[in-house]
Order: C-alpha cells, then structure tokens, then sequence
C-alpha cells in the first residue's frame, strides 16, 4: 500500500465506533465551512506539516480549476476524516479502501473516484485500480502451501491493512483453516502458533530474512523493487484479492455543482503532465483517477469484512 499506514507514536486507542459516538455531541457539529469554498479531507500519513507542503502545489491546481478556493485539511485520525464528512466540516476526502467503507457506512459518503494506480500483478505490471496479496516463505522452506504452516509464525504489517492483514485473514478463513465466529473477530492464532504485527512490508521481508518467521505478506502496490526483491527470495504459496485501491469520496450533503466541478478537476489529474501533483503528495505511484461506486469498488472488501469481522481500530500518534 503506497500510501501507508503510518502508525506513530502511541498514546492512546481509539475505537472507531465510540470516537463516532462521541463526536456526536461536539459543539462543533453546528460549523460550516466558508461558502464557496472546499475543503479536501486527507488521512494521516505523515506530520501536517509534512502534508501541509506537499499539498502546496495541488491545493493550487485546484483553486485554479474550479475556481474557489480549496483548502486541504489533514484530521490527526483516519476517524477524524470520516468525522469531518459526517459532518459537513469536509466536502470530500482521499482515503485507503478501509476507511472509505466506514465513511460510506457512518457517514452516508459516496465514493466517487478509485485510485488507477502502477502495481505488480503476479510478474506483470499494471495500470489498475486493484491489486493483489500474497503468503511467501523462504525459497528452502518445505513449505508449498498455507495448510502445512499450522503452528508456525506469521508476520503481518498492520492489523489496519487490507492487503497485508484483512484479505489475508478472510483467504484463512475460506481455506478452513481459521474458524470463523459469528459476532467475534476472526483470530490469525487459531492457526499460526506466534501472530505479530512488525509495522509493513519492508518490516516483514526483514523477518523473514532473518529467520524470525515462517511466513510473511507482500502486496502488488508496494514499491516494484520491494516487490520483485521479495518475490526473488521467497517462494509464493497463497494469494488474495483482487484488493480495491484508494478512493475519492464526497460527503453526502456536497452541493451538486461543486461535486461535478471537483470530480473534472480530479480527473484531470490523470493526465502526464498533472500526475507529479498527486505523486508527490498522495501516491508514488498514481496514474489517474477512474469513476466508481461504492459497490463496484469496495465489493471486495466488503467481503473480507464480513468473514473476518473485523473492527477498525487505531491508535492515535
């Protein structure tokens, strides 16, 4: 996941549905923002600052186009950008597939771009806006498929990954090999005997090089010399997907206008000369922008959601 999820220092946990229930009865809720103006919801990957720079030369682009004047907002949570869809802090958003499912689901937002994107699909790279996962083990493990790994060690980037964790769990589950529980999380552990999370990909390459684990996670939208370097060293015994990419979404109650106006802009984006905007800012490797739904482009991962279970939760940094 190019754009990732860059988890920092902990302080606390936030569990998404509370922060939304909670967020309910702030004072700030009666705030709209500046007529005539849009304001661009963006998850945290970085410091605001680091954002705030990067986000110069896009923000700008888009004034221009549309305008009016856009301003780009950076919520220290990914609830946070849900939050400021909900309510109407925030006309729209980029957001990873996970969060924009919960923006769908709590905020009523709509999904109206998915990110095409440069990724690896088996050995052959792609212009596309999915992707896929896969299990790999060292190329002299006697290992050749996921059902004789029971009881050895897995490594996973992130419980908030789609690719690295969530469609990894649900192919567990489909193979039947972790049970699932109706109303209860799935559990990795009812397989594998050690279950950690070591913070991404490059991370997990690293523990398998060093021998600290049997099994690992690497996905097609990660850098192509991560991807082929891993690839090169593993053997591949297990895939899932196909992952949904980035989304664009819009909050609910976006005036018509404006909503037209910014999905033109966006895909504008796409083209040669405006593509370094967003791969400077969002993703290294973008390559435009394709008009979706939330059922055509989350599907997917709806899917995973439902056999695994799973519940968002983040930390704050």
């Amino acid at each position: 996941m190019t754009v990732a999820i860059g988890l920092r220092a902990v302080v606390t946990v936030v569990v998404f549905a509370l922060t939304l229930v909670a967020a309910s009865s702030s004072p700030l809720r009666a705030q709209t923002p500046r007529v005539g103006k849009i304001v661009i919801a963006v998850q945290p990957t970085a410091t605001p600052e680091q954002l705030s720079t990067d986000a110069k030369e896009l923000r700008e682009f888009l004034g221009k186009r549309l305008n009016r004047v856009v301003e780009i907002v950076f919520p220290m949570t990914f609830a946070g950008v849900v939050e400021s869809l909900r309510f109407g802090h925030a006309q729209a958003a980029f957001m990873s597939a996970w969060p924009a499912q919960l923006a769908v689901k709590y905020a009523k937002a709509e999904v109206v771009l998915a990110e095409v994107r440069e990724v690896v699909i088996g050995q052959d790279k792609k212009e596309e806006t999915f992707y896929f996962s896969y299990w790999v083990v060292p190329k002299d493990s006697a290992a050749s498929k996921l059902e004789q790994l029971r009881g050895k060690r897995a490594v996973f980037p992130s419980p908030l990954s789609t690719s690295g964790f969530v469609a990894p769990l649900a192919r567990l589950i489909e193979l039947g090999l972790v049970p699932p529980q109706a109303g209860k999380e799935a559990d990795p552990k009812a397989f594998f005997g050690d279950v950690r999370f070591v913070g991404g990909y490059v991370q997990g390459w690293e523990a398998l090089k060093a021998g600290q684990a049997d099994v690992a996670i690497i996905a097609g939208d990660v850098s192509e010399k991560l991807y082929r370097e891993v690839l090169a060293g593993t053997k591949v015994i297990e895939q899932q997907g196909p992952i949904p990419s980035h989304a664009v979404v819009f909050a609910k109650d976006f005036d018509p206008a404006g909503k037209a106006q910014l999905r033109e802009a966006l895909l504008e984006l796409g083209q040669p000369e405006q593509r370094v905007l967003m791969r400077k800012f969002i993703s290294g490797i973008f390559v435009g922008f394709k008009p979706t739904t939330a059922d055509q482009h989350l599907a997917a991962l709806d899917k995973f959601l439902s056999q695994t279970q799973l519940a968002f939760v983040e930390r704050l940094r």
